[in-house]
């Protein structure tokens, strides 16, 4: 039918409505340009090449952010009543244990006698600090501390994060897990210079302050009288937290290590303990958990005193009526992807606009530097 036939094929390729290889095809109605119609440029590789190096810090830095969740703090007034407070303490003084007398005294009018319901070992002072006064056994790569507390059921958890720095799910899931204390490194036959008191004490939810005083001294000091010269409030705090026992969480005093450098010395500690609740999602949502423990603010203050004044390590607690709630959110996985796949949209369409205006402005410029010549060659033949 005068070569219709014949030329059909090249109809169909210039038509993007007709059917190309399959049924699936048949349906594309956006028009392709031909290969032979299409340059490939250097600037158009740069710019890709661009596009995706920033689609994919920007793809990690929202999946971060995703993974990390979104943190909020409020501040309440604390209901209910509570009536005890757990004192979680891992202390290692350079002193003798049949020395030394812990006791606790609230504004409640209680004394408890802590020692005896507190583990004491007796160790050596070099076992936790290294002649630089830095603590060797409880120090990672990052400088963190290491005693050996974990948690039950599963391999030991170092104290690898701290406030502020872990995630609220992570400090959740392990607060739901039993925790125990690490064990005090063996003496192998060597003569005992410190002691090392830990443990947890079930005190009542009052202003009160506990303390580690020498014997025949102090508080219910009781005992024979020690003499002055034995004397060495030097001590080494790995652990004191106030509520249930967390290894993983770093608190104000962990890793503290101070030196006294005369026999009548005392340290002061004063804290100011805030109830805190950390949750995985609101509490009306599907799933959510949470744990109620305690951060607290603290202030030191530590001095030689006379020796008509008694000396040793005072902690003061005091606690605030108000309650910290710390809530981690997350957005679902589907909302992650539409984010996701918003910022990689917006990455190429800012891309293509960038790439067309560079492309427009050598084009402009190129003009110019073309009239420019023109103009300086027909200048100089009428010169001549």
């Amino acid at each position: 039918m005068n070569g219709f036939n014949e030329k059909r094929p090249l109809l169909e390729e210039d038509d993007p409505f007709a059917p190309k290889g399959n049924i699936v095809s048949a349906f594309d109605a956006f028009p392709k340009s031909k290969p032979q119609y299409v340059t490939h440029t250097a600037s158009g590789g740069k710019w890709t090449v661009a596009m995706m190096l920033v689609s994919f810090i920007l793809f990690c830095a929202e999946l971060s952010r995703w993974w990390r969740g979104e943190e909020e703090h409020t501040f309440a007034v604390e209901k209910g009543i509570g009536h005890v407070l757990p004192i979680n303490i891992d202390v290692v003084v350079k002193m003798r244990c049949e020395d030394l007398h812990v006791n606790v005294q609230d504004a409640a009018g209680d004394r408890i006698h802590a020692a005896e319901r507190l583990k004491r070992d007796p160790t050596l002072w070099a076992h936790w600090v290294d002649g630089k006064g830095v603590h060797r056994l409880g120090r990672d790569a990052q400088g963190r501390v290491i005693t050996g507390e974990g948690y039950t059921g599963g391999a030991a958890v170092e104290h690898d994060e701290g406030f502020g720095e872990e995630h609220i799910h992570d400090i959740v899931a392990l607060g739901l897990r039993k925790a125990k204390w690490g064990k005090t490194p063996r003496l192998w036959g060597a003569t005992p210079d410190s002691c090392r008191i830990y443990g947890t004490l079930e005190l009542n939810k009052v202003q009160g302050d506990f303390h580690f005083t020498a014997r025949g001294h102090g508080y219910m000091g009781g005992g024979t009288h020690l003499d002055h010269s034995a004397f060495n409030f030097s001590h080494i705090i790995s652990e004191l937290s106030f509520g249930p026992f967390l290894p993983s969480l770093v608190n104000p005093l962990d890793r503290t290590v101070n030196l006294a450098p005369v026999h009548f010395y005392r340290f002061q500690y004063f804290l100011s303990v805030v109830p805190t609740i950390y949750s995985v999602g609101r509490p009306e949502e599907r799933g959510s958990s949470s744990i109620f423990t305690n951060q607290y603010a603290v202030t030191e203050q530590s001095r030689e005193v006379a020796e008509n004044v008694v000396p040793g390590i005072f902690v003061k607690y005091d606690i605030e009526p108000i309650l910290l709630n710390i809530v981690e959110t997350r957005d679902s996985l589907f909302l992650f992807t539409i984010k996701v796949i918003n910022v990689i949209s917006g990455v190429l369409v800012a891309g293509h606009w960038g790439y067309r205006l560079t492309d427009w402005a050598k084009e402009v410029l190129g003009r110019k530097r073309q009239q420019s010549q023109g103009m300086l060659g027909v200048k100089g033949h009428e010169d001549e």
